[in-house]
């Protein structure tokens, strides 16, 4: 028994038990189509249909009984496919994600290797930019994914998502006099050397400025960068004292560098995934969230989303 024998009793009956039209329905010869319909009552050892010499008049009792079964049968086929269809949809496809330097570099890699292991078939594009072009990105729909520690949350049309905590360390050489100074590290002790971190509206960047600010400090910043592998480098230089994020921190990498935690100086800093509110979001793009900050479910998005709606005047 296969489907095409259950359509061909189908279109059959639709057709008014025109052979020639129900054939062509099926787009198969008239004698193809007689052939599956007798092929499946020899199988069902009943005959479905009342014939007339070579025509087919109406359904025998045991027809008629049997054709809703076969009218759900097909139905079920049809749910099956499109279910099919769907799930495969879930499966390919793009996920765009935008993120700063810091994020892409450092707090990515380990998510993105885990989702191409579930997800072979799904293409990834990282953009990397700023905060606020992070941002700008996800609000234009250039992006599924925004991935950055400033700006996310100052959009209404934005679900930001707390996902990980960060603080700032201080590197500089081995041998640096900073690193063996007594008692705790001060901003008093680090604006006394010629500093190296990162660019304005860059990775707690604006945290830096005020604790100074705060001090009536006004330390000497004599490079300013958005990648924290060129402030290493210009610090394992000589040129100065670098402010750096913890996990941008690589104990085996950087072995050329020693850190003090400045968590103390410049407070702990949040990192934050968003996503377009009333978005339409595919299965993987959850699953890819979920892999980059694991108590975001799908549930906990949504639960979340709802929460955190904005007014109805608020929303442009």
């Amino acid at each position: 028994m296969n489907f095409q024998q259950l359509r061909s009793v189908r279109e059959t009956v639709h057709s008014g038990f025109n052979l020639t039209e129900a054939a062509q329905a099926m787009r198969t010869s008239q004698s193809g189509l007689s052939r599956q319909i007798r092929d499946l009552e020899q199988e069902l050892g009943i005959a479905l249909f009342v014939r007339s010499g070579k025509r087919l008049t109406g359904l025998t009792p045991p027809g008629n009984h049997l054709l809703p079964i076969i009218e759900r049968v097909l139905e079920h086929r049809r749910h099956l496919q499109r279910a099919g269809h769907a799930y495969l949809a879930q499966q390919q496809g793009v996920l765009s994600i935008a993120a700063t330097h810091s994020q892409a570099r450092y707090a990515l890699p380990l998510a993105v290797q885990e989702f191409r292991r579930r997800f072979p078939d799904v293409r990834l594009h990282i953009h990397q930019g700023s905060p606020r072009q992070v941002a700008q990105m996800l609000q234009d729909g250039e992006v599924d994914v925004g991935i950055a520690t400033e700006a996310l949350s100052d959009h209404a049309q934005l679900l930001a998502l707390p996902c990980r905590c960060w603080r700032h360390v201080v590197i500089a050489p081995p041998a640096h006099p900073l690193l063996r100074l007594h008692g705790p590290l001060t901003l008093e002790r680090l604006a006394a050397w010629p500093l190296i971190t990162y660019d304005n509206g860059l990775t707690g960047r604006s945290r830096i400025d005020e604790a100074f600010a705060r001090e009536g400090l006004a330390p000497e910043i004599v490079l300013a960068a958005m990648d924290a592998d060129v402030i290493k480098t210009y610090v394992a230089l000589g040129m100065g004292v670098g402010i750096v994020a913890d996990l941008a921190r690589d104990d085996e990498r950087d072995a050329h560098l020693e850190a003090i935690d400045a968590g103390h100086l410049f407070g702990t800093h949040q990192t934050k995934l968003a996503i377009r509110r009333g978005g339409y979001l595919r299965g993987y793009v959850y699953a890819f969230i979920e892999c980059f900050a694991p108590d975001w479910t799908r549930s906990a998005i949504e639960l979340a989303a709802t929460a955190t709606a904005p007014a109805a005047n608020d929303a442009g």
